[in-house]
């Protein structure tokens, strides 16, 4: 395990003092780090070598461009969830605020069994204003992680192509592949799947938003991409239930506006220490 990695998990779903009705994330702590960010060329090669289908293709039409180039990026401490926000995290928001219901449910509630899926349904300014509610509530600064911090929570420093190592795994996650047709309770590919950090679903079941503007390599946060407005594109990660495994790699980015929703899209939490 690379020197910076995980020590510890704090806030191990504990229910808040507070409310009964709270259910605190656990988060993984990650020590500040450097890493390369980004689809080199040797990744290209290695897809090129073992995804044939569809590498050749995303090259010869330049679709890997929005992944490079790779470079180095320092990140100080932080911490990210282990899991994404369920639907049963999220109704807890619901409850107490009246705040809307996100799509799909029905009834003031989220489906049936559906209580460990990652939340969908929502945009990510309803992300946002879960995030403030439990800040809120808890006294605690939670907000949504950077797609720097999120890339390295997935691929660490040895900058695997996907959690588990660079070769794609459809018993590793849930994509279009898996035939699943919707999404899976959070961990239900774990331990397998998950990151050497123990962050799960980093890949597949859902996209996740990220508090970063989609703007060209390389990642500087401090270059207006962490500024928040409603006319920009936001980065989400992580490819998702519906998406083929083309984009459930570790550097792969898209962009939607902040007010956009889809079943396909969901958040996790980071703070820092």
């Amino acid at each position: 395990m690379p020197k910076n990695m995980l020590n510890k998990e704090v806030l191990a779903g504990q229910l808040d003092p507070t409310t009964s009705r709270i259910k605190l994330p656990v988060m993984i702590t990650i020590h500040p780090c450097e890493f390369l960010m980004g689809t080199s060329d040797d990744d290209i090669m290695r897809l090129q070598l073992k995804e044939r289908d569809w590498a050749y293709d995303w090259s010869d039409n330049d679709l890997f461009d929005t992944e490079r180039p790779q470079h180095m990026v320092h990140l100080p401490a932080y911490e990210i969830a282990k899991n994404p926000v369920t639907n049963a995290e999220f109704h807890y928001f619901i409850w107490d605020t009246g705040y809307r219901l996100p799509k799909g449910w029905v009834g003031f509630s989220y489906p049936d069994e559906t209580g460990p899926h990652p939340v969908t349904g929502i945009n990510k300014i309803d992300a946002e204003a879960y995030i403030s509610w439990l800040n809120k509530r808890t006294g605690l600064v939670f907000r949504l992680p950077n797609e720097a911090e999120w890339e390295y929570a997935a691929r660490t420093e040895d900058g695997r192509i996907y959690p588990w190592g660079n070769t794609f795994d459809p018993w590793r996650c849930n994509t279009q592949e898996s035939h699943k047709k919707g999404t899976t309770p959070v961990g239900n590919y774990s331990p397998g799947g998950d990151s050497i950090l123990g962050a799960v679903d980093m890949v597949g079941n859902v996209w996740e938003w990220t508090s970063s503007i989609m703007m060209p390599y390389p990642f500087d946060p401090n270059d207006g991409r962490q500024e928040q407005r409603l006319d920009a594109k936001y980065v989400i990660r992580g490819g998702a239930w519906y998406y083929s495994r083309k984009l459930a790699r570790c550097a792969a980015r898209e962009g939607m506006l902040p007010n956009h929703m889809s079943p396909s899209i969901g958040f996790r939490l980071a703070r820092t220490p």
